[in-house]
């Protein structure tokens, strides 16, 4: 069963960058994607970023063109590099493994109770203004 560990969360300003990484183990690519999602307070969890089935990166409209998303070690690490943050990504952060074809419909969006994946324990992200 795939494992992720998360790092590099923390408190920073609005406008400053957050480097976070995720270890992976035990992934095995039967139709799963890798990626990100957050859940900010109060909210559902959302979509950040996913690779899609022809590992191209995907994004939430939300995070475009400030994330990205990249993989080393031969899908061994998953890095998210944000920059430019703002208030509104403050939340827990969790690498994903779901569906590929979930992975890319809840971009931006809450999964459901009903959306079945694996995720890490989370790291925590705070911008303050």
């Amino acid at each position: 069963q795939v494992q992720f560990v998360e790092s590099g969360g923390g408190s920073v300003q609005s406008g400053l960058s957050l480097r976070l990484s995720c270890s992976i183990s035990g992934y095995k690519n039967y139709g799963y994607c890798l990626g990100w999602t957050r859940q900010p307070p109060g909210k559902e969890r959302e979509g950040v970023a996913t690779f899609d089935e022809d590992a191209m990166a995907r994004y939430a409209d939300s995070v475009k063109g400030r994330f990205t998303l990249m993989q080393d070690n031969g899908q061994k690490s998953l890095i998210l590099q944000m920059n430019n943050l703002t208030s509104e990504d403050t939340a827990m952060y969790y690498c994903a493994s779901l569906p590929c074809r979930t992975a890319i419909l809840t971009l931006g969006v809450a999964l459901s109770s009903s959306d079945f994946g694996y995720f890490g324990r989370g790291t925590q992200v705070t911008v303050s203004s």
